[in-house]
């Protein structure tokens, strides 16, 4: 069966020697409650809450899955248990203000409990990880009413909350979407459509659930700037914030996946339902793009999730499986055979899986710092700031959702690799970290949809280039400061041309770009792998400059944990960032051969 350990010295080693946490606390108007003794006491009890009661649901709950009859969903069991300790706990509210019963604490520190939660056990953390989605859109865009009578309930984790964007005929294009809003009497809307794939959009967990909805004004304007986002109870919530009657959204089906089978995905059918206008008319779509990051950074997350629990339970395996013997020789004579960790493709597989997950790890704590910074400002409800984090954060979420995600499939393949004809059976649960981490590629916009946003949208569009420029630019000022280290020479040498090259194939694509738009869609994925791929590699050099020191000058963690870590990083760069060599000269390719063919030429089949 799967298990899993928090991977607390990882952790700290990012928290406290690498990012410095408590100095970044220490500039917030919340942080002053994140000391070193609460956050540790936070790290190791959610440690247990993931480890002891998530972790053993997971393959059990796969193997159930979720019940639906007349319209109601019955999660798998344990599952309800489960989330009464979640609430029990505090453990939703740990990120959001005192007033509406939260512990006010950083919002860095809920995405290391979301780390937890979903390396542990990902389907059961959609259901509470929706709500945070809702209630950082609230925080923004509510009214004092609204934030009084939804916050309280949503940051306790009484009632949970939904994101309602797809329906059947537009995901992505949201030009298509029909749901309508027609305004009451009240001042309350009248909202009716269907919307397919909603996560946690009915489950026996909670009281009430609280839609936050996209549908058209009867007056809107066409396209996407006719877009309003709504409030939608399941159950009207009374004068004094209680559960009232139940409103006209109901629960038509849940889709039967190839993974997270204990998460219910539903189609939420609104018949007239009372709405309630969230933020300005007609803009709903900027509203819900603070949905999106967050969810974003929360499927990054599901990668490094899928990296992590791949490569913890392919490590025991690899130490205790034995077949044949390694080629430079017996390492275990008093065995038949020596154990598959001695051949080097199996290390080459167990390397890749813990190069992904630490590499990913910093990535995701390096920007939950901005996550930081954005919920302050939205707390102090500064424009300014909250633009500015917005958009640095708005750099990292297509990388970090398409490209984290992408590693996760591989991270599960080599484990099921490792286990051969093991890792195929339900028994090892291999198989299922492989189907649950499929679906990270897929929601809150594809791989391609975060590509095509990354360079048609945050670096071509926005400022021709500059995102680069000025991610590149921080690069560079931080080799210098290695440039004379010995150590780091090697690490500091391939970044430098990597920040050259990166620079130079995005001048190249906004140039070509100018005579053919084609080229942009056919490039993206090029680029938001080759963008991955660098941007793993200067945490990969980083984190390797923090080891180096620690070597010799003395750290938290054992010597061997920093070697380890130098000793990744040189992985990291001989082994995997060669591909992105491969991208860069295949992005630039034109995209003549792409569009040429005539479509009815795709297939002979008559």
């Amino acid at each position: 069966m799967l298990t899993y350990k928090a991977p607390l010295r990882d952790m700290k080693f990012l928290m406290n020697e690498m990012f410095d946490y408590q100095s970044h606390y220490q500039t917030l108007n919340n942080g002053s409650a994140a000391d070193a003794e609460t956050v540790e006491m936070i790290l190791q009890g959610f440690a247990g809450f993931a480890e002891n009661v998530l972790s053993p649901l997971y393959q059990p709950a796969d193997a159930e899955g979720c019940h639906f009859q007349d319209g109601k969903v019955t999660t798998p069991t344990g599952f309800k248990e489960a989330y009464q300790q979640f609430v029990e706990g505090g453990w939703q509210g740990i990120s959001y203000p005192e007033n509406y019963g939260g512990m006010n604490l950083p919002m860095s520190l809920n995405l290391i409990k979301s780390e937890m939660m979903g390396t542990a056990n990902w389907p059961w953390a959609m259901y509470p990880g929706l709500t945070i989605g809702s209630v950082n859109t609230i925080m923004q865009y509510g009214d004092e009413q609204q934030k009084n009578t939804y916050l309280p309930k949503l940051v306790s984790g009484e009632w949970s909350g939904t994101m309602c964007l797809t329906e059947a005929q537009c995901g992505t294009d949201l030009n298509q979407m029909k749901t309508r809003a027609v305004p009451n009497d009240d001042g309350s809307y009248a909202i009716t459509g269907s919307k397919i794939f909603i996560s946690a959009g009915e489950h026996d967990l909670t009281e009430n659930i609280v839609h936050v909805v996209l549908a058209r004004l009867p007056d809107a304007p066409a396209g996407t700037k006719g877009i309003s986002l709504f409030i939608v109870p399941k159950f009207l919530p009374t004068a004094t914030g209680e559960v009232g009657e139940r409103n006209q959204v109901a629960c038509g089906s849940i889709e039967h996946k190839m993974g997270i089978s204990s998460s219910a995905t539903c189609v939420i059918n609104f018949d007239g339902a009372t709405g309630f206008l969230l933020g300005e008319p007609n803009k709903g779509l900027k509203a819900m793009f603070t949905y999106m990051n967050t969810a974003r950074i929360g499927t990054g997350i599901q990668g490094l999730a899928h990296m992590e629990l791949a490569f913890q339970n392919a490590l025991p395996y690899a130490k205790e499986r034995r077949s044949m013997r390694a080629l430079s020789g017996t390492k275990e004579p008093d065995q038949p055979a020596d154990a598959i960790i001695h051949h080097a493709d199996v290390r080459r597989m167990l390397l890749t899986q813990k190069a992904f997950a630490e590499g990913a790890r910093s990535m995701i704590y390096h920007t939950a710092r901005y996550a930081d910074k954005l919920a302050e400002a939205v707390a102090e409800g500064d424009e300014a700031e909250i633009k500015k984090w917005d958009d640095k954060i708005g750099f990292f979420t297509p990388i970090l959702k398409g490209f984290l995600t992408e590693l996760g499939i591989e991270s599960a393949k080599h484990g099921q690799q490792i286990y051969g004809g093991h890792g195929y059976i339900k028994e090892s649960g291999m198989e299922l970290i492989a189907r649950d981490a499929r679906i990270a590629t897929l929601y809150e916009g594809t791989t391609g949809v975060q590509a095509l946003d990354l360079l048609g949208r945050k670096v071509l569009l926005q400022g021709g280039g500059k995102a680069i420029r000025d991610y590149t630019a921080g690069i560079m000022k931080w080799c210098g400061e290695y440039a004379l280290d010995k150590d780091m020479r090697k690490f500091v040498w391939s970044l430098t041309k990597l920040c050259a090259e990166w620079n130079m194939l995005t001048a190249r694509l906004l140039l070509t770009a100018r005579k053919d738009r084609d080229i942009v869609s056919a490039a993206c994925d090029d680029f938001l792998m080759y963008s991955g791929y660098v941007m793993m590699a200067y945490h990969w050099a980083r984190m390797a400059a923090v080891s180096f020191d620690k070597l010799k000058n003395g750290g938290e963690q054992p010597k061997e944990f920093y070697l380890a870590k130098t000793q990744t990083a040189e992985f990291y760069f001989e082994k995997i960032l060669p591909r992105s060599s491969a991208h860069a000269e295949s992005m630039t390719a034109p995209s003549e051969v792409m569009m040429q063919m005539q479509i009815d030429h795709f297939a002979f089949l008559d």
